[in-house]
C-alpha cells in the first residue's frame, strides 16, 4: 500500500476523525449509542453508504454536470440508504425499526456528503472507496466506544447480555442524551491531549 493510500485509510480513523476532529454527524451519534448493537448497525450502515457512494459517483464524476451533482450526489446516496435500510428491514427488523428515522437520515449526513465533495469528485474510484469506507469507520469507532460505556453504565449490559453483577444499579442518567454528549467531550479531550503529546515528541 503506497503512503497516499495509507494516509487516506488512517487519517480519518485518528487525526481527522469525522466526529471527534471535524464535528460532522454529532446528532446520530449522540441519538444511536444507548445500545451497542444499534451503534454497531448504524456505524456499519454508514461504512457501506459512504463507501459504496463514494465508489459510485468517482465512477461518473467525468459525466457529472456541475451544474447538477448536488442533485446525482443525493440520488447516489439515497439509492445506496434505501438498499441498506431494505436490507436491514429483512434481516434485522428489530434493530432497524429501533434507529427508525436515523438510518434514513444518513442521506443528509455530513460526512457522507462532506466526502463526495472533498474527494470522490477529484479522484480516482479506488482511493475513494478507502476514504469513504475509513470516514465511515472513524464515524463507527466513535459510536461504538460511547454505546459501549453508555450500556454498560445504564443497563449493566453489552449487547444484550448482563456483564455487571445483579447488585449494581442502573445509572439512568447515562442513557440520557445529555451524557451521550459528555462521553463525546471526554473523547475529544483525550484524542487531543494524545495528538498534542505526539505533536511535541
Amino acid at each position: 500500500m503506497n503512503k497516499d493510500l495509507k494516509n487516506t485509510l488512517l487519517n480519518p480513523i485518528f487525526k481527522g476523525n469525522p466526529i471527534s476532529v471535524l464535528v460532522l454527524g454529532i446528532c446520530s451519534a449522540l441519538a444511536v449509542t444507548v445500545q451497542l448493537k444499534g451503534a454497531l448497525v448504524m456505524a456499519l450502515s454508514v461504512i457501506v453508504v459512504t463507501g459504496l457512494s463514494s465508489l459510485v459517483v468517482s465512477l461518473i464524476r467525468n459525466t457529472i454536470p456541475n451544474r447538477v451533482r448536488i442533485i446525482v450526489q443525493l440520488v447516489v446516496v439515497a439509492m445506496m440508504v434505501i438498499l441498506v435500510d431494505q436490507i436491514l428491514k429483512a434481516y434485522a427488523y428489530s434493530t432497524d425499526k429501533q434507529l427508525s428515522v436515523y438510518i434514513g437520515l444518513i442521506i443528509t449526513n455530513c460526512i457522507v456528503m462532506g466526502r463526495i465533495e472533498a474527494f470522490a469528485l477529484g479522484n480516482k474510484p479506488w482511493p475513494s472507496f478507502i476514504d469513504g469506507v475509513a470516514n465511515g469507520v472513524g464515524y463507527g469507532l466513535i459510536l461504538v466506544i460511547v454505546a459501549f460505556f453508555r450500556e454498560l453504565f445504564g443497563s449493566g449490559t453489552l449487547l444484550g447480555f448482563q456483564i455487571l453483577p445483579d447488585s449494581y444499579v442502573p445509572n439512568n442518567l447515562v442513557i440520557l442524551p445529555p451524557m451521550a454528549l459528555i462521553f463525546l467531550g471526554c473523547i475529544v479531550w483525550v484524542q487531543r491531549a494524545i495528538q498534542k503529546d505526539l505533536q511535541e515528541k
